[in-house]
């Protein structure tokens, strides 16, 4: 039989209590060598642990502090239902931002192969199948920056490939992105799309050059 203080998780995310779970957490963390994911995972009567329970209801600072204190924003039912599922089937497009601050996959499918955006199209949450399209399409364009960066920071993969210029181009337009990011107001879907777009046209000939000169390295060695 559980405890009283393991019921007490779930409790709080039901009554939307964050002061209450925070102390729950930090004595369970004082207490027990282990980590407190082993109240986190106390289900209802319906199979909900406390951080599903929380998304499904809209407790977005019970949210925040589970994730925080060892819940998986990632983790999923049986179904493949994951708590960005849940909140969007729900309608709830508070919690929608606080999972997708958290690192939450927009990418996850469930049972019928659809993402979180497809649930909330499905279930008529257009305005959080609008937010997770926004969300998706800045978090590509950021993937994208990091991925150039990650690039020009392996001196092994560019050494000898790529000039002094050519890396540069790459730094500048990376940081060009990232300002523009940061500093657009009510950017909208389309424009990360014409950004992301823009980023590949310009950097699309210095790849090239890359992988042209990746190429050439593999088939000499084979010879």
């Amino acid at each position: 039989m559980r405890s009283a203080e393991e019921k007490t998780v779930l409790l709080c995310a039901l009554d939307d209590d964050v002061e209450e779970l925070k102390r729950i957490l930090e004595s369970n963390s004082a207490t027990d060598s282990e980590q407190p994911e082993n109240i986190l995972w106390e289900k209802d009567e319906v199979g909900r642990n406390a951080l599903f329970a929380a998304c499904t209801l809209g407790r977005s600072g019970i949210v925040r502090e589970l994730v925080q204190n060892g819940a998986d924003v990632n983790e999923f039912t049986a179904r493949g239902y994951s708590p960005l599922h849940c909140s969007a089937m729900w309608g709830q497009l508070d919690t929608l931002k606080t999972l997708v601050e958290l690192n939450a996959d927009f990418q996850a499918t469930n049972f019928r192969g659809e993402k979180a955006v497809d649930v909330a199209r499905r279930y008529d949450k257009l305005d959080c199948a609008e937010y997770l399209a926004w969300a998706e399409a800045k978090q590509s364009l950021q993937a994208l920056i990091q991925e150039v960066r990650d690039i020009i920071a392996d001196q092994e993969k560019i050494q000898g490939k790529l000039s002094k210029e050519d890396k540069n181009m790459c730094i500048n337009i990376c940081l060009s992105k990232s300002n523009w990011i940061h500093n657009t107001k009510n950017a909208t879907i389309q424009d990360f799309i014409d950004q992301e777009k823009h980023l590949e046209d310009v950097l699309a000939p210095i790849l090239l050059k890359l992988n042209t000169q990746s190429e050439a390295t593999t088939k000499t060695r084979k010879q």
